[in-house]
């Protein structure tokens, strides 16, 4: 008879431009915090220094939450051995796992550390999956391309942990695939410099030159939520939810994860068989999440049911929280029609008839009367939204959640005296003896006792029982109070000797899934270029950062601006324009569209003379 499957554990991931929004994300409901270090991360502004990311791996481990390191760039040669010895400095810090991309790692004479393929890796088929959990890889980072079909393929092919993003900015190129920051302003994204050629406004033409639209975002995405396809994802293999946005402020990291945690948290409550949490500790919030409030470009589950226009062509600006429609406009006022609370200083946006996103500040607020600190030109009807919500961001700049351990306390008699033990919600035990003779207490000890024993302040504990002897016996104060300091300092020590740093996964044979990588393999150093060689690769191009071929697909998409036209082939329309479709930079330069309906595929070309 088999016995049943132990519930598959169930990782927030959360990310941290540096380490005080880190210990933000923890208290706010995160199993798990990414961030960068000193160097080698796909953001090259949140840089951290191993110090400080030491301080939040002892904090994150009394939780039993983990701290993932990005070091996902590709490497030249030169800079390996440096590389290598940040992987130790960060192993010996505390480190649970690297994200990383350039397989030259492999190489590497590296501590057990565990490894985590990065999206940047690009991996979207169960073959590219398969074959790095053979290269040692636990967790991949899988494409936000994907649908849920294809998360399911994924899951059945390979035992790794399979991590996906859930919310935030989206990149309209396959990440690891875009080399127009590197081709136009010299800035490569796979070494950590995105110049967000994505957000630009562009003309577009057709093949004679002509303009069929003009200074429109036509590659701005919105931003992800697929917040109500969490359960979906999980059943179709999915244990890792990641959330986006290394360089956002501390305020969207505590509202985005206290949001994502209560959504989870309510699936693994109902199936409690199937799921559990990755870490433990409850999370009290002093606030209500809504991820409306925080920055975003409107959203989108991207393509994880269906096709659908996922652009934000009228502005890369974050749009906010819907409000509501203007009813009424006077001299100097506006009448808004909506159920939300407005403030003085908030920020309020607009779309023009033109197509344009323009804005403006409050000024004061009567009800749901606004004024406007200088009068927008709109007309009643139009749809208002607000991209700064002052009351929230004040809200969220004072402390707005705690996370606590619950243990179980209690005060037994010895031959000397006391004994004060804490037993935490993993049965991990800790004790400290109080030598005081037993005394019968005059009056009444025993609230007052407990009162002081759940008196855990800015410790990481609440009590959730007390237990104490049967007889009312007497016991300075100042005994118990000096007690549960050094069983709580115990405890603590003990939570973070007992954290398990998974290990790094072996190395199987096993080979490449192609013979030959041209450029987008991003192959930088000899080393990748020797570990894809033993796997079976015969050819390699180097890397665009290092030689730009003539001809090159500077962004590979499934973003369509047929679809967004109106004239996708798959649905029987035809281009009413010659092509090749051009998007043309407000410098003059033109980059040619090549669309790849058999895939439903967009690609940016690199422009040749």
């Amino acid at each position: 008879m088999s016995t049943p499957s132990s519930p598959r554990s169930i990782e927030l991931l959360v990310p941290a431009r540096n380490v005080e929004i880190g210990f933000e994300a923890i208290r706010h409901g995160a199993d798990a915090v990414y961030l960068g270090a000193s160097d080698f991360g796909a953001r090259h502004q949140a840089a951290n220094s191993v110090a400080d990311i030491a301080r939040l791996c002892a904090f994150a481990h009394i939780f039993g939450a983990r701290i993932y390191v990005t070091l996902n760039t590709i490497l030249y040669d030169s800079e390996l051995p440096e590389a290598e010895a940040l992987v130790w400095e960060l192993y010996e810090a505390g480190v649970d796992a690297l994200i990383v991309q350039d397989l030259s790692l492999l190489k590497m004479n590296l501590p057990p550390i565990d490894l985590h393929a990065s999206t940047q890796m690009d991996i979207r088929t169960p073959d590219k999956a398969r074959f790095l959990s053979d290269a040692g890889f636990s967790q991949l980072v899988l494409a936000r391309e994907l649908s849920l079909a294809d998360m399911q393929a994924i899951s059945c092919a390979t035992d790794a942990c399979l991590e996906a993003f859930v919310h935030g900015a989206l990149c309209v190129s396959y990440s690891g695939r875009c080399y127009a920051s590197e081709f136009c302003f010299n800035r490569s994204a796979n070494r950590g410099r995105c110049a967000q050629f994505c957000r630009l406004a562009f003309n577009l033409l057709d093949a004679d030159g002509r303009v069929i639209e003009r200074n429109k975002y036509f590659l701005s995405l919105r931003d992800m939520n697929r917040s109500q396809s969490l359960e979906a994802m999980l059943d179709a293999g999915i244990s890792s939810f990641k959330v986006e946005g290394r360089l956002k402020d501390m305020a969207y990291v505590k509202n985005i994860t206290a949001y994502y945690r209560l959504q989870l948290d309510a699936i693994i409550n109902r199936r409690p068989n199937d799921f559990c949490r990755a870490s433990r500790g409850s999370v009290l919030l002093e606030f209500q999440p809504n991820p409306e409030r925080s920055f975003n470009r409107g959203f989108t589950e991207y393509f994880l049911h269906q096709r659908t226009d996922v652009s934000s062509i009228d502005s890369p600006k974050s749009r906010g929280q819907y409000l509501g429609r203007v009813a009424h406009i006077g001299r100097n006022w506006l009448d808004i029609d909506t159920p939300h609370q407005l403030s003085a200083g908030d920020g309020l946006c607009y779309t023009t008839s033109a197509g344009n996103m323009e804005g403006f500040r409050v000024n004061r607020v009567e009800g749901n009367k606004v004024f406007p600190a200088q009068m927008p030109h709109l007309s009643a009807g139009t749809r208002l939204y607000r991209n700064q919500d002052q009351a929230f961001d004040r809200l969220l700049a004072r402390p707005s959640a705690t996370r606590k351990l619950k243990v179980d306390i209690v005060l037994s008699l010895t031959s000397e005296g006391f004994c004060l033990t804490f037993t935490d919600e993993t049965g991990l035990t800790a004790a400290h003896n109080i030598d005081f003779e037993h005394q019968i207490s005059q009056r009444p000890q025993r609230d007052n006792m407990i009162q002081n024993m759940q008196k855990l302040g800015n410790t990481p504990f609440e009590a959730a029982s007390v237990s104490l002897p049967d007889a009312d016996y007497f016991l300075p104060a100042s005994l118990l109070a000096d007690a549960r300091r050094m069983v709580s300092e115990r405890l603590i020590a003990l939570l973070r000797d007992n954290h398990q740093r998974r290990q790094r996964m072996p190395l199987q044979a096993s080979h490449y899934v192609e013979k030959s990588l041209n450029y987008s393999a991003n192959v930088a150093n000899s080393e990748a270029a020797s570990f894809y060689k033993e796997h079976g690769v015969e050819t390699i191009s180097p890397a665009f950062e290092l030689q730009q071929p003539r001809e090159a697909v500077l962004m590979e998409c499934r973003h369509c601006l047929r679809y967004v036209l109106g004239f996708c082939s798959k649905q029987g329309k035809r281009l009413p324009y010659r092509e090749p479709l051009q998007l043309q930079m407000s410098d003059g330069r033109c980059f040619p569209l090549q669309f790849d309906c058999a895939r439903c595929e967009m690609h940016v070309l690199k422009p040749v003379k």
